[in-house]
């Protein structure tokens, strides 16, 4: 690895390519509350009143799953950990959840079929699912300790909705230490417009950006580089 000072000019730190090792792979919020047959069933219906939803769901089922389970198959051939988290009470009621989630009437009880991650894009073996019960996953769940205990440096972040929960764990994974990549094709907001904004926002500033196919080469160079 070609070594680059903290301070070099140009965000050239942050810019460094991922080590295979030392990389996990975060999706955020594929669950079946977010996309289900089900629901792009339903917006297609006329007079539907998740008729606004349609281009959120579609982007999910035409951009979103094909591209993530194309980055998961790389990461999966170069070692790579591939993490998971869904919003899910550690409750029933959902007395658990936070006064946000409470207040937005967020909640998606402790085993339903809602909180479960897509299944298309879902954890194979063993890999490690953490549910969540804010929209930041660094700020109510233990999950940098398990990323410290993996030796992870390098996040690369993806899923819904790129302007809140993917949006809040860039900045809060970058505050923390770790360098993060955030794969633009493979997130979705509700409304396109609000995804171009987080996507500029966070655009070398917390984060590198990268699209899926630029993502699975550079996997594909460093797992040879590390052979």
């Amino acid at each position: 690895m070609t070594t680059v000072a903290v301070d070099a000019p140009n965000g050239a730190y942050r810019e460094r390519a991922i080590e295979p090792r030392r990389t996990a792979l975060l999706s955020i919020d594929m669950q079946n509350a977010e996309y289900s047959a089900e629901l792009i069933a339903e917006a297609r219906r006329p007079g539907s009143p998740r008729a606004g939803m349609l281009p959120f769901y579609e982007r999910i089922e035409r951009v979103l799953i094909p591209n993530q389970q194309r980055l998961q198959a790389a990461a999966r051939r170069a070692g790579i950990e591939v993490i998971y988290t869904t919003i899910e009470s550690l409750t029933r009621d959902g007395r658990d959840r936070s006064l946000d989630h409470k207040i937005s009437r967020m909640h998606y009880p402790k085993g339903s079929h809602e909180a479960k991650v897509i299944p298309a894009v879902g954890p194979v073996g063993d890999e490690i699912h953490i549910p969540k019960t804010a929209s930041g996953i660094f700020n109510c769940t233990n999950i940098e300790y398990v990323l410290r205990n993996l030796g992870i440096e390098y996040l690369v972040v993806y899923g819904v909705c790129t302007d809140q929960c993917v949006e809040n764990t860039v900045r809060d994974a970058a505050d923390r230490g770790f360098l993060v990549t955030e794969i633009e094709d493979a997130c979705a907001a509700e409304d396109a417009g609000r995804h171009d904004r987080s996507i500029e926002a966070m655009r070398g500033h917390y984060c590198r950006t990268r699209t899926t196919d630029e993502m699975i080469a550079e996997i594909e160079a460093a797992a040879v580089a590390a052979a």
